[in-house]
């Protein structure tokens, strides 16, 4: 896969330019991120505010977390896709959601971990092998 690439939130308004490959990708199965996602799970990944460019109006809303940290996100202002999130202490990683339009190889986001298997939803199968943590790693 060649950097950088590009993707945007399902309306084209925020677009981003990845420069370089996240740190990991993490499948994320709390309550929170299933509510998040619509979904068993929602993907995150860890990239580096240095190597990632976004453009576009967001809104920004925020909650604290289970750890005690700040878990702040930026969403796009016309469709309402999340685009990331962001602890305002830890300003030089962003937390990028999985919306990958526009990406020619969705590997970049496979996930490489599993956290909160504890909420895990009964009926999905974590891939036999797949690093996996009841809770956050380190919490």
């Amino acid at each position: 896969m060649g950097y950088p690439i590009e993707a945007s939130c399902q309306c084209g308004q925020v677009t981003y330019k990845l420069s370089a490959p996240p740190k990991k990708v993490i499948a994320c199965h709390c309550r929170e991120c299933q509510k998040l996602a619509t979904s068993p799970f929602s993907v995150t990944a860890i990239v580096s505010a240095a190597d990632i460019e976004f453009s576009g109006t967001m809104h920004e809303w925020g909650r604290l977390a289970e750890s005690g940290n700040r878990n702040n996100a930026k969403f796009c202002s016309g469709c309402g896709n999340r685009i990331f999130h962001f602890n305002p202490e830890e300003p030089d990683v962003i937390k990028l959601k999985l919306k990958p339009v526009g990406m020619i190889d969705d590997t970049v986001f496979a996930p490489t971990m599993h956290v909160w298997a504890s909420e895990k939803l009964s009926w999905y199968q974590i891939p036999e092998g797949m690093p996996t943590f009841d809770k956050q790693p380190g919490a």
